[in-house]
């Protein structure tokens, strides 16, 4: 679908309600919250409910306040069209899918995954932008909304979080042009970048310490991996994420290929979250769908049922396969 069409679901309906996806970062909440004050410049109205909470990191962000976490049998107001963004599958919501259950309203999917299952009723998918951030942004150029700086706040830490910091292979000029005229209105971006890379607690970089240890590589050094038990977290929830700093760790290795972070879920008994990473060659988006994950060619992921062994095993087997 195109962003035309887009633009035309926006303009005939009046009532949003608005989601991400599960285990929320800079994209998923610069997207849906920039998106959110763009409806509320066109005099719509509009609810965002997610199924976790504003992760640690993200306090700076204006208008998170407004975010109402999930809860079975909550009430919201009456909504006209449901927008998921940032998400490639519906159920990749969580739970808040559910509240278009009755409604049965039509669903605006906006995302720049590869894997998207388009399952909107209006599907508007751009796998070659950087960020559902830039393709936000490009809903304010194409209906005349001025930026200010909270939503060029929203939207830079949005390409700022997908795009790897600007390096990834996601990156393209229009993202860097996107950026720049973000850039017009005063965003302190050394605040930005220290608030979502390098505010960690004191307590979860040392326990970074004794994960590191755990590196090993495989197959000439082309596969790195990694993983966490919940054993060494003793039922602690990093109040910060330190997947993205293990997996950048990893990248930064001679040779490497693909890299992978294997994480015991708190609380869920035999579950693992599968974290990969590609410098290019592989495509791990292929290899992330084949456990009913998914993402993009050089960035995805998935959650298997399993013991950490027996998983890691089975995904270490599927990279080699695609290493030959």
């Amino acid at each position: 679908m195109s962003l035309r069409k887009a633009v035309e679901c926006i303009k005939r309906n009046k009532h949003f309600l608005i989601s991400s996806h599960t285990n929320l970062e800079g994209d998923a909440l610069g997207s849906e919250l920039a998106f959110y004050l763009l409806l509320k410049k066109l005099g719509k109205s509009a609810v965002i409910v997610n199924e976790d909470d504003v992760p640690y990191g993200y306090d700076f962000l204006p208008g998170k306040d407004i975010i109402r976490r999930y809860k079975d049998n909550m009430k919201v107001p009456d909504f006209d069209c449901f927008a998921v963004l940032d998400c490639s599958g519906l159920r990749r919501t969580g739970e808040v899918y559910r509240l278009n259950l009755k409604a049965k309203k039509p669903v605006l999917n906006i995302d720049h995954h590869i894997s998207n299952e388009r399952f909107g009723a209006l599907n508007w998918v751009e796998p070659d932008a950087s960020s559902c951030a830039e393709m936000v942004y490009k809903l304010y150029k194409k209906l005349g909304i001025p930026f200010d700086k909270d939503s060029a706040t929203l939207l830079y830490t949005g390409l700022l979080a997908d795009s790897g910091s600007f390096r990834y292979s996601n990156t393209t000029s229009f993202t860097h042009k996107a950026a720049a005229e973000l850039l017009r209105y005063g965003l302190d971006v050394v605040y930005i970048y220290k608030k979502v890379y390098e505010e960690v607690p004191f307590e979860d970089m040392r326990l970074l310490t004794k994960i590191l240890p755990g590196v090993r590589r495989e197959d000439k050094g082309k596969i790195i991996w990694c993983e966490i038990k919940s054993s060494l977290l003793r039922n602690k929830k990093l109040s910060f994420d330190l997947s993205e700093h293990i997996l950048t760790f990893a990248r930064a290795i001679k040779d490497m290929e693909v890299a992978v972070l294997f994480k015991e879920n708190l609380g869920v008994k035999n579950e693992i979250r599968v974290n990969l990473r590609s410098q290019g060659a592989v495509d791990v988006n292929k290899i992330a769908q084949c456990f009913g994950g998914g993402g993009h060619k050089a960035a995805s992921g998935a959650t298997i049922k399993g013991k950490i062994e027996q998983v890691r095993r089975r995904v270490l087997a599927k990279i080699r396969e695609s290493l030959k």
